[in-house]
């Protein structure tokens, strides 16, 4: 005798379960990466995967960074105003960086800006020496707040994120800081969403990509070291609720923007179905895990990339931001709800952060002075890259022994460039300090490094091809090399070879 099973009464959980088995069956994309998803004000978490597993945490640091500098500012031990000197040492910091030069001074407030929007490796040491006495004295007050938060699997050796032995922590752990700062740190919080800063005649706008892009967003940091891949602790608040998403290991600057939107649109939208899961409890429950942060440089920086990888990433593949996840997966995730929009069109809109906040070396300035202070840093920048065009124009001179039609040539290409550079120094003297505020909204200058790339002459026709290997290209501010000998005028040219990048 057979027993017959009696058929699903329930059309929704017939499709429940069918695509639960779908989503079993599909074979995922393995991609080390973390997220967690959690409601600031409660902790609860909403979905988590790999939450608990250690990270190197790369810029991403500097939020704890800001959270021990405000909390001396509220206890009164600095202020805002205080100014701190740039040491040899911040100034010897790895790029990202304001790259100013020692003795440099600077107030606390633009300081914390540069460190939150620009991500200044060289201004978070000067928090440090300016609140800790020194690098390793702040790294201790960064622990003990890390341990007195519950930060379990977090340590830090440096205020910036970049690479140490012992610089590690958790998705779980960065949730737990920002819902800190949001706590703790409720009239210092404009930090952690600044939309953009304007030094001089530069802007620069937020890494974070939500910041004014995706609706509510309202903090907080991003991160990149090869080792770690893109991270981003990102919040938002929609009618009265507030969410913190924190995804690390991203392939892309873009990929990790994309994903937090995902995670945060999910949070928002709800679960109608949130009682077929078992509760994920709240973050400070999570249980770590024992083990090595995995290491993603031999992804993230191997030479396959178009370019060097960095936090500044301006990467538009949306191809990654689903992190291989099965398409059947995600839709059972977000509970059956109406599609969410496509990944290329959650940061689709038009960014609409607002004024960047000016920022400038010295003590605290207003009115007539603070314009003062801003002419005055547009015209060192001015001055420092002029000086670099007259470096590259020094490094271009020709050779002794060309004929006199290439010599004559070349100084006329000198000579234009020359009138180019000193024509573009002049209109940039002549412009007002302050950018118009549309343009300076949308703006997003990078240090012009353009013209410090360094020239190689082209060889004489007659030059002899030399006996040992070819010196490297000239590194702009450098001395020229050395006049090689008298060249065999029967000799042939050898071509030249492009100088590695």
């Amino acid at each position: 005798m057979h027993l017959i099973r009696p058929p699903l009464r329930h059309p929704l959980l017939s499709l429940i379960l069918l695509v639960a088995a779908l989503a079993f069956a599909t074979p995922r994309t393995v991609h080390a990466e973390a997220w967690l998803v959690v409601e600031a004000d409660t902790g609860r978490v909403l979905q988590a995967d790999n939450a608990t597993m250690p990270w190197y945490p790369a810029s991403v640091t500097k939020i704890m960074t800001a959270y021990v500098t405000l909390k001396a500012v509220k206890e009164g031990r600095l202020s805002l105003d205080s100014v701190l000197t740039v040491s040899p040492v911040a100034a010897s910091q790895s790029p990202s960086k304001m790259g100013f030069k020692p003795g440099t001074q600077v107030t606390v407030e633009n300081a914390l800006a540069m460190v939150m929007v620009k991500s200044a490796n060289d201004m978070a040491v000067v928090l440090a020496e300016g609140v800790g006495g020194s690098v390793d004295g702040f790294s201790a007050m960064m622990n003990a707040t890390a341990q007195r938060l519950g930060m379990t699997q977090t340590s830090y050796v440096n205020p910036n994120g970049l690479p140490a032995e012992g610089q590690v922590t958790s998705a779980r752990d960065l949730a737990i800081l920002a819902r800190a700062v949001i706590r703790d740190l409720p009239e210092y919080e404009y930090f952690m969403h600044i939309p953009a800063i304007r030094f001089g005649r530069r802007t620069t706008n937020n890494f974070n990509k939500l910041i004014g892009r995706y609706a509510g967003a309202d903090g907080f940091k991003t991160g990149f070291i090869c080792a770690s891949g893109y991270n981003l602790v990102a919040s938002a608040t929609r009618n009265g609720k507030r969410l913190i998403a924190v995804v690390l290991g991203s392939n892309s600057g873009q990929a990790r923007a994309v994903r937090a939107a995902q995670l945060l649109e999910r949070g928002f939208a709800g679960n109608g179905l949130g009682w077929l899961r078992p509760s994920l409890g709240t973050v400070d429950g999570l249980v770590p895990i024992d083990a090595t942060p995995p290491n993603l440089r031999e992804e993230m920086c191997n030479g396959k990339r178009k370019r060097p990888a960095t936090d500044e990433d301006a990467d538009t593949t949306m191809a990654a931001a689903s992190g291989g996840e099965s398409p059947a997966l995600a839709f059972f995730a977000a509970g059956l709800q109406a599609p969410m929009a496509k990944p290329s069109e959650l940061l689709a809109t038009a960014y609409t952060a607002g004024e960047p906040m000016v920022v400038y070396t010295g003590p605290k300035k207003t009115g007539p002075e603070l314009i003062a202070a801003v002419a005055a840093d547009d015209q060192k920048q001015t001055t420092r890259r002029a000086k670099k065009s007259r470096v590259v124009v020094a490094v271009k001179k020709p050779d002794a022994d060309k004929s006199k039609t290439e010599a004559k040539s070349d100084a006329r290409s000198e000579a234009k460039t020359e009138s180019r550079t000193a024509a573009r120094t002049d209109a940039k003297s002549d412009a007002k300090p302050a950018a118009k505020p549309a343009a300076a909204r949308h703006a997003n200058v990078k240090p012009d490094t353009a013209a410090a790339k360094p020239v190689a002459a082209k060889p004489a026709v007659a030059a002899k091809p030399a006996a040992k290997p070819a010196e490297k290209p000239v590194a702009s501010g450098d001395k020229p090399a050395a006049k090689p000998a008298k060249p065999n005028a029967a000799a042939k040219p050898k071509s030249e070879s492009k100088p590695a990048s």
